[in-house]
């Protein structure tokens, strides 16, 4: 039941940030960069968790930069071609494919991968009293 706690819990606060994010910068969001923000941000902390923070962080980011450029890329054929809700759309942005993902976004989507495994691995070690992570760059 813990477990589920801790994940429902940095689901929610990883789509509130992601969504909190893009009103700050782009001035609107859409409920479903709530929903894979917090998927992201999920898959961020069980990651780490999962080789007990022991990776360099380059590796972990270069994981989750991946994972969230996937999730943005399916995502972005499903609500943006599929269902034609345009919730974003690359096509202006160098090196994009379709429109739904781009290098410029994937580096930004980098730093905010290193800033989910660093807070999310420190919060749940404060909160939920979880192995303390041991970040190591090389």
């Amino acid at each position: 039941m813990k477990k589920i706690s801790e994940y429902l819990f940095m689901w929610a606060l990883g789509g509130t940030l992601y969504y909190t994010f893009e009103v700050f910068f782009r001035g609107f969001s859409h409920w479903t960069m709530f929903v894979l923000g917090g998927i992201c941000v999920v898959f961020c902390v069980w990651q780490g968790m999962t080789v007990k923070w022991k990776d360099p962080l380059w590796i972990q980011i270069l994981r989750c930069t991946i994972f969230v450029v996937s999730s943005e890329f399916i995502t972005g054929i499903i609500v943006n071609k599929w269902f034609k809700w345009y919730v974003w759309d690359y096509t202006d942005q160098p090196f994009q494919l379709f429109g739904q993902i781009c290098v410029p976004f994937a580096i930004i989507f980098s730093g905010l991968c290193a800033l989910s495994i660093i807070g999310g691995g420190f919060f749940l070690y404060w909160f939920y009293g979880e192995e303390k992570p041991d970040f190591h760059v090389l």
